[in-house]
């Protein structure tokens, strides 16, 4: 008798440590979508999706974009383009920040690529930082948004121990690109994260260099 009256606590309990992880699953994914919502982008270049629920992803915006971001909950954008993109006319026809402060919205300028702003860890730091300081929603852009499917990618790793493999998956819904090795193999590779020691020797700010150079050189990311 004093088992039966024990077993249905028992029950109750592995019942109640099962909606609990069933509850840390819930809040894992919603932090990010595995499949990225595509959105129509026509003010905004080649690309939009939402790839979070509180975070959108695009290619260079226009004026027009900007003035619809309160419709969508964005009250921060971050920009990766550099600050020669950025400050340049024939690339970008308006000031971005300042078109930004004057709809009361916030602007975040993460430059990366090139031999000034090589890619790097701490870039991934800042973008962690600057979603979670958002009042509210956020937009994510670089030209076309290659850079920024490489960064949200470290981001899902570094900050949402999200396993290589899936973000890589979310990563080929967006606009990561081939390896051109792929192209030639007539195959995809899998990617993985070798040891610090072996990262260490593997030059990461060098070819984070190269890699910036060839793409911004004509601004084509």
């Amino acid at each position: 008798m004093k088992y039966r009256q024990q077993f249905p606590a028992f029950v109750c309990a592995l019942s109640l440590v099962g909606l609990v992880a069933l509850s840390h699953a819930d809040q894992a994914q919603q932090t990010y979508f595995s499949e990225p919502k595509s959105l129509a982008a026509d003010d905004y270049q080649d690309f939009f999706a939402q790839v979070a629920p509180n975070v959108y992803m695009a290619g260079q915006p226009s004026q027009t974009a900007l003035s619809k971001l309160p419709d969508l909950g964005v009250t921060t954008v971050i920009s990766l383009r550099t600050s020669y993109e950025m400050d340049n006319r024939e690339v970008v026809p308006f000031d971005e920040a300042a078109a930004l402060k004057e709809q009361g919205l916030g602007y975040v300028h993460i430059p990366l690529g090139g031999l000034d702003t090589p890619y790097n860890p701490e870039a991934v730091t800042e973008l962690a930082q600057a979603i979670e300081q958002a009042e509210g929603n956020v937009l994510l852009h670089c030209t076309v948004a290659w850079r920024a499917s490489h960064l949200w990618t470290a981001y899902l790793i570094r900050q949402l121990d999200v396993p290589v493999a899936d973000a890589i998956a979310v990563a080929r819904q967006l606009n990561f690109g081939d390896i051109p090795l792929e192209g030639f193999l007539g195959q995809s590779l899998q990617i993985g994260i070798a040891n610090e020691g072996e990262q260490g020797d593997m030059g990461g700010e060098e070819r984070g260099d190269k890699e910036g150079d060839s793409k911004e050189g004509d601004n084509s990311e």
